[in-house]
């Protein structure tokens, strides 16, 4: 049985421990605040922008742009999963990597490639034999467009000159303060809901169309990798929210255990000593 001064120092560990936690969450809320403002403002703008690319695309041979050219057969993949770069945040990390792993056995693609964005998901497949093309680790400490449009320039590059047939994102969306959902999104070729849209609003262009679709191509990409980066931002924050409030909660409950017991034993103890004591003066008077 261990003794009291074991468990005095063990609640006092424990009462630490939850301080920091509690500190976290509210670090954690604060952050979450932030990259919710940021990821509500995106939403509208990658919106606009997709519902102008697809009113432009019926009006062009959309067939001709690289970036819509479906290839026959998916040989060289590139795939991107999104984790963070610090843990602590539950099953955040550990369900893109699981959901990265499921993807690629399932698919069975005669060679892939990762780009890897966050510290976990670098950290995790490098040592594996799944090559990495590029890493992106601490974009998250200091996000912005020009962040995404670096990443994004390189392998549209790479798409367009034939390097990769298809680029998939693994990533988690923001659903609300306590669910995330993993999301699997091809990034390029991009896909084309434009060709459902019917009795589309006759616009005039200047310049043409083919033009502004050349240009508004690569932006459109770059700006979605923006906005799911932001959606990964806000995600990682709210599992951290709730995994440092489950952490503190669950110290509150062992601290309530610790304190029982510690009364139980130095009760125990007292009591001896109360026998100890009557029995040495019944001992004494006989």
């Amino acid at each position: 049985m261990p003794s009291t001064i074991d468990i005095r120092r063990r609640i006092r560990s424990v009462k630490n421990t939850q301080q920091i936690t509690k500190a976290m969450k509210m670090v954690a809320a604060a952050k979450l605040r932030r990259a919710q403002e940021r990821m509500f403002a995106a939403r509208p703008y990658a919106a606009a922008l997709r519902e102008v690319l697809s009113s432009i695309a019926t009006r062009v041979d959309v067939t001709a742009h690289p970036l819509l050219k479906a290839h026959d057969v998916e040989r060289n993949v590139l795939v991107i999963p999104v984790t963070a770069d610090r843990g602590l945040c539950g099953a955040f990390n550990s369900n893109i990597i699981r959901a990265t792993v499921n993807f690629i056995r399932e698919k069975n693609f005669e060679s892939v490639q990762l780009l890897p964005i966050g510290r976990k998901a670098n950290d995790f497949f490098k040592r594996r034999e799944i090559p990495i093309r590029r890493q992106a680790t601490h974009v998250f400490q200091a996000l912005s467009l020009k962040t995404a449009q670096e990443i994004g320039k390189d392998f549209i590059e790479d798409f367009v000159s034939g390097e990769i047939d298809a680029v998939y994102i693994i990533y988690n969306e923001f659903k609300s303060l306590i669910a995330q959902q993993v999301r699997i999104m091809r990034m390029l070729p991009l896909e084309r809901p434009w060709d459902e849209l019917q009795n589309p609003v006759d616009y005039l262009y200047e310049p043409g169309p083919e033009a502004i679709l050349e240009d508004l191509l690569p932006k459109h990409i770059e700006f979605q990798l923006y906005r799911i980066l932001l959606e990964s931002a806000a995600a990682e924050q709210g599992a951290r929210m709730t995994a440092m409030e489950a952490a503190t909660k669950n110290a509150s409950e062992m601290i309530s255990h610790l304190t029982l017991t510690y009364n139980r034993i130095r009760q125990a103890s007292i009591t001896k000593e109360i026998i100890e004591i009557v029995s040495g003066a019944a001992a004494a008077q006989s």
